[in-house]
C-alpha cells in the first residue's frame, strides 16, 4: 500500500453516519418486527390494522358481528434473495393476522390466524426484489400537515390560512378575508361565513368578543348577527345546506356528515406531524388529530379559534406572529419507505374491510369465521400495485455502488401526493436556506426534474415525524465541545433559534475559539457575531453536501453547475477490470464501500483457512468454520459486471469488519471510479475541439478502461393454437456450421463465441396452415394427415451485440420454485459478456464536471511525451477550463503530479482541503527527488545534462550549468513541464501543464449507440422504415433535413430519399433488383403516404383524384395488394 496523507485541519467529533440506513430503519420500523405483539406502538403496519379494524356490521336489525384485530406475524421468506433474482420471483415473507370474531347477540368468540398475502421484504442492502429485479423506494418530500398563514395572493395587506391534514386523509381547510372584511372558510370548494361554523360549535357573541376582543376593528367584519341569533342546531343545518345542497336537511345527518368531515380520527387525520404542527405554531395543546371533536352529543373546538385568531393576529401586524414560507425545511416532511408501505397497506385494508361488511351482511352469521370473511385480495393487488407501478418504486441504478448508495438516498417531490414537473414553479425547485446540512443544494438532475429530485447531505437523518435534522457542537462562552455526546442534532425550526459558526471557524488547541469575530448563521442568514454569542458549530463541511458531491476533491474551487456535473456522473461510471482508487481522494471512499453493501466483510475474528474464485473460509477461535460465497459476473440491473475478488491469503488473521472482497468499483476497499491517468492539458492539431479527448493507445495495452458487460437475452417456448413449441438443436434449413456450437437440446454452449445473428436458443414453432382445397382434403383422407411443418423461430444474437456465453439457465414448469406464465411451458435465459476495451466515441470525465468523447487514439509514440521520454495517456483541451469554471481539476492535476512523484497518495476533504501553498511545497519536494534520483542513476538524461554532468565530474559546476535546473525547477513547482512532440520530435511550443487526473470512462458507450441499417422493417400503415435502433430502424430524413436539401437544390437525392429509401414499395424492391444485377437505379413510383394521405381524404367524404400532367386520372392504387 502507498503511503498516505491527510490534508484538513479540521477535527471530525462524529463519524458519518451509516449511508443506506434512511431506507432500513424505516422499513424495520414500520414492521416492528422484533418487537413483542403486545409492545408494537401504534405505527406502520400497526396503526393501519388498527385504524381499519375493528370491522363492525353496520345494518340495523341483524345480529351484531364485529371482526377485530389482534396481532400479526410474518412467516420465513421461501426463497432466498439470490433465487428470486435467478427465478424472477419476488423476495417476500407471508403475512398472518390473528382475528377475532365476536358476535355480539351470543357473546361467542371465535379466533383464527388468517393468510392476508405475501409482503417484499428488503434485503439487508435496502433495496426490494419484484419479480427478480432489483427496485428502490424513493423518499417523497411533501408539504408537512399542519396550519399555515400566508400572504393572500390577491390582497398584499391580508393573509390566509391553511389546515392540511395527511395526503388524502381528509379535506384541506382554508380561511380567507372577503372584500367586505368578512372571514370565510372554505371545505371541499364550498366557502361559508365561519362564524357559521363558530356558532356550531356553540361560541356566541359573548364568548367570541372576549376571546378575539383584541381585534375590535375586525369584529365587525366577523360576527353576522343573523348567524349570531341563530342555535347550534339551526346553524347546523345552515351549514349543511351549504355544504351538501341536494340534500334533505336533517340533524342527525348534519351531525354525522361534519363529523366524517372534521372531527372522526379515521376519516380527518393531521397524522403525528400535523399535531406537533399545530401545536408548535399556535401553542395549543390538541387532545386529538383533528381540528374538530365530538363528544357526548356535542362539537368541540380543538384547534379552530386559535386559528382564527392567530390569522387576526397577524393580519393586523400584531409583534411574535409570522407568517410561514411553505418552502422551509421546517415545513416539508420526508415520507420513507415504512410509511408509503404502510400508507399503502392502509389503503388495501379498507378495500378488504369492505369486503368483510358485505359478507357480514349477505351471510349467515352463525357460519360466519373470520378466515370465512377475509378475501386478501384487494390487499394484495394494493401491495403489488404499490412496489410493481408507483412512481416512487424504481428499477434500481446497479451501475456502480455510487449509483445504488445514490438511489437509495434520493429524495423526490413528485409521486402520488406530490408535484408534477408542469406545475412545479421555480420557488419549489430552489435552494433553500434550510437545506443547509440536510438537502444537498449541488447534487440533483439537469433536465425536467432539476430542484424536484434532490439528495439526503452526508450527515442528514431523518426523525421519527419526518423532519430532515443535521448535527451540530455545542459551544459554551466561546469554547466548542469536541465531545461526541454534545453533538446535537436540529430540525430547520429548531435551528433557527441559535447562532451556529461554520465548521472551518478557527479553534485553538484546547477548543476556544480563535477570533474575537466569527462568521455564524442566525435564522440561516450570515452575520458576523462575537465568539461569544456563538452557540452551536458544524461538525464538519461534509455535511453540506450529498455523498456524491463529497467525493470531489477542490469542491471548494468549482463552479456549481460543473460540479452538479461531477457529481452525476461519478453514479454513471463504469466499473473496469482493474479497479483504482483516486490518487487524489476526499476521505470518504472507503465509507462509500462498506455502506454499499457490494464488497465482502468479516463478520467474526479468526484466520483464513481457504481461499479460492468462489468462496472464503474463514476459521474461528471456537474452531467453527465461516464460509463466505462471492457473487461472480453477475448482471446488474444495467449490464455492468458485480464481481467480487478475493482480497485475503490464507493464513491471514482477520478481525471483525476486515475486508475478505473486493466488490465492482473498488480497490482494497475503497472506492475506484476511474484510472489515474498522465495528462497534458494542451491543443492538439483540432483533435480535442469541443471537449473531445486524445488518448494513448497505452491505456488500451494496459487495460485501463477495459470493462465487462453482460447482456440478459430470453426466449419462452409457449403453448400456442398451432401446437406446442419446441427448444430443439432440430432446427429446418440451417447447415451444421450454424449448429455447431448448440448443445443437444438446442442451447448455446457456455465459453461459445457468438456474433450477430447467430443462434443461441433454437425453437421451432407450427407454421399457420391456410384452408386446404377440396382435392387436398380428398388427398389427406386417403394419405393420411402428412406432417405439419415447423418455421424456425430461434432466439439469435441482435445486430451490434455479441461476446462470449458465459451462463445459460433452463425454467421448465413443473421444476421447484419456478413460476412461469400463463401458456409458457419453459424459459431459456442466455448471459453474453463483452470485453469493452476504450475506443473513439466512448465519454469520459473527470469528477469536476469536464466530460468529452473519445475523438483519436494515437500510438504511444505519437503522444506528446516528457524530456524522460514518458509518453501522455490523455490530451485534453485547454478551453474547457476558463468558461467552465472548474479549477478543481487543475489542483487536482498539480497534487496528482506530487502524488505520482513522490509515490503518496493523498486526501483533500471538501472546503479543509489542501492550499496552494502545501501543493508548492509538495512539488517542490517531488523535483528534489526526481532530480537526486537522476543524478544518481543518470537515468533517462539527455545528451545537454550528460555533457553537464561529465564537465561537472572533471571540473567542478560552475554557474551556468545550474541555470537549466533553475528553470525546470521553477516549472515544476507550477505544474508545468516542456513537452515534446512524438511525431517530430520537436519541444512544444510554451511550458504545458502536466499532472495525474482521475478520469472515469461513462456508460454511455458508442457500442450502445452506433447503428447501420440497409434494409429492414417497415411500418404497416405508411410503410416507412421503423425508428430506433432496437427496431432495426433507419435515421429520420425530417422536415429540416429536407430545407437543406431543397436548399442545395439536390432535387434527385431529396426525391431518392422520400421514396426509394422510404415507403415507395414497388420503387424499393426494384432499386434492390437493379443494385444486385449492376442495373441503373429505376425511377421513383408513387409514394406510400401519398396513397395513405389520398385515402385519408376520401374518408372524410372528398372525392380526390389522381391527374397525371396531361390531366388524365391514374389509379394509384391498381395491383396494390400483389405488390405488398
Amino acid at each position: 500500500m502507498r503511503k498516505t496523507k491527510r490534508f484538513g485541519s479540521i477535527k471530525e467529533v462524529i463519524p458519518l453516519p451509516p449511508l443506506t440506513q434512511i431506507q432500513v430503519d424505516s422499513f424495520r420500523k414500520a414492521l416492528q418486527l422484533e418487537v413483542a405483539p403486545s409492545k408494537r406502538e401504534n405505527f406502520g403496519l400497526q396503526a393501519a390494522f388498527k385504524e381499519v379494524f375493528p370491522v363492525e356490521e353496520s345494518e340495523k336489525g341483524r345480529g351484531g358481528l364485529v371482526l377485530d384485530f389482534l396481532e400479526y406475524r410474518l412467516g420465513e421468506p421461501k426463497f432466498g434473495p439470490d433465487d428470486c433474482r435467478e427465478k424472477d420471483l419476488t423476495y417476500q415473507a407471508p403475512l398472518y393476522a390473528r382475528l377475532q370474531l365476536i358476535h355480539r347477540d351470543s357473546g361467542l368468540i371465535k379466533e383464527d390466524e388468517v393468510f392476508l398475502g405475501d409482503l417484499p421484504l428488503m434485503t439487508d442492502d435496502g433495496s426490494f426484489i419484484i419479480n427478480g429485479a432489483d427496485r428502490v423506494i424513493v423518499s417523497q418530500i411533501h408539504r408537512s400537515p399542519g396550519v399555515y398563514f400566508t400572504p393572500d395572493p390577491n390582497r398584499a395587506d391580508r393573509f390566509v390560512a391553511a389546515v392540511i391534514p395527511l395526503p388524502k386523509r381528509g379535506p384541506w381547510i382554508d380561511l380567507e378575508f372577503d372584500s367586505s372584511g368578512a372571514l370565510l372558510m372554505r371545505v371541499n370548494k364550498r366557502k361559508f361565513p365561519v362564524i357559521l361554523l363558530l356558532r356550531v360549535l356553540g361560541h356566541d357573541a359573548v364568548s367570541l368578543k372576549k376571546e378575539l376582543g383584541a381585534f375590535p376593528e375586525l369584529l365587525t367584519g366577523v360576527l353576522d348577527e343573523s348567524i349570531l341569533e341563530m342555535s347550534p342546531s339551526e346553524a347546523l343545518l345552515r351549514l349543511f345546506t351549504i355544504l351538501r345542497p341536494g340534500d334533505p336537511p336533517k340533524k342527525d345527518k348534519a351531525t354525522s356528515y361534519l363529523v366524517s368531515l372534521l372531527a372522526d380520527p379515521r376519516r380527518y387525520d393531521l397524522g403525528e406531524p400535523g399535531r406537533y404542527k399545530v401545536e408548535e405554531k399556535l401553542g395549543i395543546k390538541l387532545p386529538s388529530r383533528t381540528i374538530l371533536g365530538f363528544e357526548d352529543g356535542e362539537f368541540k373546538d380543538y384547534a379552530l379559534l386559535a386559528t382564527i385568531k392567530y390569522l387576526l393576529a397577524l393580519s393586523s401586524g400584531e409583534e411574535g406572529y409570522e407568517a410561514d414560507d411553505i418552502d422551509h425545511l421546517g415545513n416539508r416532511r420526508i415520507r420513507t419507505v415504512g410509511e408509503l408501505l404502510a400508507d399503502q397497506f392502509r389503503i388495501g385494508l379498507g378495500r378488504m374491510a369492505r369486503g368483510v361488511r358485505e359478507r357480514m351482511i349477505m351471510g349467515n352469521p352463525e357460519a360466519a369465521t373470520p378466515a370465512k370473511l377475509i378475501n386478501n385480495r384487494p390487499l394484495a393487488a394494493a401491495i403489488r400495485e404499490f412496489f410493481g407501478r408507483s412512481q416512487l418504486s424504481q428499477f434500481k441504478g446497479q451501475t456502480n455502488p455510487l449509483d445504488e448508495m445514490r438511489h437509495k438516498r434520493r429524495i423526490s417531490a413528485l409521486g402520488p401526493g406530490g408535484l408534477t414537473r408542469e406545475r412545479a414553479g421555480f420557488d419549489v425547485r430552489d435552494v433553500h436556506r434550510t437545506h443547509y446540512g440536510r438537502i444537498c443544494p449541488i447534487e440533483t438532475p439537469e433536465g425536467a426534474n432539476i430542484g424536484l429530485i434532490n439528495s439526503l447531505a452526508a450527515y442528514g437523518l431523518i426523525n421519527d415525524l419526518g423532519f430532515v435534522m443535521t448535527p451540530y457542537r455545542k459551544v459554551k462562552k466561546g469554547v466548542v465541545s469536541m465531545n461526541p455526546k454534545d453533538v446535537v442534532y436540529m430540525t430547520a425550526t429548531e435551528e433557527d433559534k441559535y447562532t451556529i459558526a461554520q465548521a472551518n471557524t478557527p479553534v485553538d488547541e484546547n477548543g476556544r475559539i480563535a477570533t474575537d469575530r466569527v462568521v455564524a448563521r442566525r435564522k440561516g442568514e450570515p452575520e458576523i457575531v462575537d465568539a461569544s454569542e456563538v452557540e452551536f458549530m458544524d461538525v464538519s463541511p461534509k455535511q453540506v453536501f450529498s455523498v456524491n458531491t463529497n467525493l470531489i476533491p477542490f469542491l471548494e474551487h468549482d463552479d456549481a453547475n460543473r460540479a452538479l456535473m461531477g457529481s452525476n456522473m461519478q453514479a454513471q461510471a463504469v466499473p473496469v477490470i482493474r479497479a483504482e482508487a483516486p490518487a487524489v481522494g476526499t476521505g470518504i471512499e472507503d465509507r462509500v464501500i462498506r455502506d454499499s453493501l457490494t464488497s465482502v466483510y468479516s463478520d467474526v475474528d479468526g484466520v483464513v483457512k481457504y481461499v479460492d474464485g468462489d468462496t472464503i473460509v474463514i476459521e474461528q477461535k471456537n474452531k467453527n468454520l465461516r464460509e463466505y460465497k462471492l457473487r461472480r459476473f453477475v448482471r446488474s440491473n444495467q449490464g455492468t459486471t458485480i464481481d467480487q475478488r478475493p482480497r485475503v491469503n490464507v493464513g491471514d488473521k482477520i478481525k471483525k469488519g476486515d475486508l475478505l472482497a473486493d466488490g465492482p468499483a473498488a480497490d482494497h476497499g475503497r472506492l475506484a471510479l476511474g484510472q489515474n491517468v498522465l495528462v497534458a492539458i494542451m491543443p492538439f492539431d483540432g483533435y480535442n475541439f469541443e471537449d473531445a479527448i486524445i488518448i494513448s493507445e497505452n491505456l488500451l495495452r494496459r487495460d485501463h478502461y477495459t470493462s465487462i458487460h453482460i447482456e440478459r437475452y430470453e426466449i419462452e417456448a409457449r403453448d400456442t393454437k398451432l401446437g406446442p413449441e419446441k427448444i430443439t438443436r432440430d432446427i429446418p434449413n440451417l447447415g451444421e456450421a450454424a449448429l455447431r456450437d448448440l448443445d443437444e437440446d438446442g442451447i448455446v454452449r457456455v465459453g461459445a463465441e457468438v456474433k450477430a445473428g447467430d443462434i443461441l436458443v433454437g425453437r421451432t414453432s407450427f407454421k399457420g396452415e391456410t384452408e386446404p382445397s377440396p382435392e387436398e382434403r380428398l388427398l389427406r383422407s386417403i394419405f393420411g394427415e402428412k406432417a405439419r411443418d415447423v418455421k424456425d423461430t430461434s432466439l439469435r444474437v441482435p445486430p451490434g451485440e455479441g461476446g462470449i456465453v458465459v451462463r445459460t439457465l433452463r425454467l421448465r414448469r413443473g421444476d421447484p420454485g419456478v413460476e412461469l406464465k400463463p401458456g409458457v411451458r419453459e424459459v431459456v435465459r442466455v448471459y453474453v459478456a463483452q470485453k469493452r476495451k476504450l475506443q473513439v466515441g466512448d465519454k469520459l470525465a473527470n469528477r469536476h464536471g469536464n466530460k468529452g468523447v473519445v475523438s483519436k487514439i494515437l500510438p504511444p509514440e505519437d503522444m506528446p511525451h516528457l524530456p524522460d521520454g514518458t509518453p501522455v495517456d490523455i490530451v485534453l483541451n485547454p478551453l474547457g477550463v476558463p468558461s467552465r469554471m472548474n479549477l478543481g481539476q487543475i489542483l487536482e492535476i498539480h497534487l496528482g503530479l506530487a502524488a505520482y512523484e513522490l509515490g503518496m497518495e493523498f486526501i483533500t476533504p471538501v472546503f479543509d482541503g489542501a492550499s496552494e501553498e502545501e501543493i508548492k511545497e509538495l512539488l517542490d519536494q517531488a523535483f528534489e527527488q526526481r532530480w537526486a534520483e537522476r543524478e544518481k542513476h543518470g537515468v533517462g538524461l539527455d545528451r545537454r545534462e550528460l555533457e553537464v554532468m561529465a564537465r561537472a565530474a572533471k571540473m567542478g559546476v560552475v554557474p551556468e550549468d545550474l541555470e537549466p535546473r533553475e528553470q525546470l525547477k521553477a516549472l515544476f513547482k507550477q505544474g508545468k513541464a516542456v513537452l515534446y512532440d512524438g511525431r517530430t520530435g520537436q519541444p512544444i511550443e510554451g511550458p504545458i501543464v502536466i499532472g495525474i487526473q482521475y478520469i472515469m470512462k461513462l456508460y454511455h458507450m458508442v457500442e450502445d449507440k452506433m447503428h447501420a441499417r440497409s434494409t429492414g422493417p417497415y411500418s404497416l400503415i405508411t410503410q416507412q422504415p421503423l425508428g430506433g435502433k432496437a427496431q432495426f430502424g433507419g435515421q429520420r430524413f425530417g422536415e429540416m433535413e429536407v430545407w437543406a436539401l431543397e436548399a442545395y437544390g439536390a432535387a434527385f437525392t431529396l426525391q431518392e430519399m422520400l421514396t426509394l429509401k422510404s415507403d415507395d414499395i414497388e420503387g424499393r424492391n426494384a432499386a434492390y433488383e437493379a443494385i444486385v444485377k449492376g442495373q441503373d437505379v429505376p425511377t421513383p413510383s408513387v409514394p406510400e403516404s401519398f396513397r395513405v394521405l389520398v385515402k385519408e381524404l376520401q374518408a372524410l367524404g372528398l372525392d380526390v383524384e389522381t391527374l397525371d400532367e396531361n390531366e388524365r386520372v391514374i389509379d394509384i392504387f391498381e395491383g396494390l395488394a400483389s405488390r405488398r
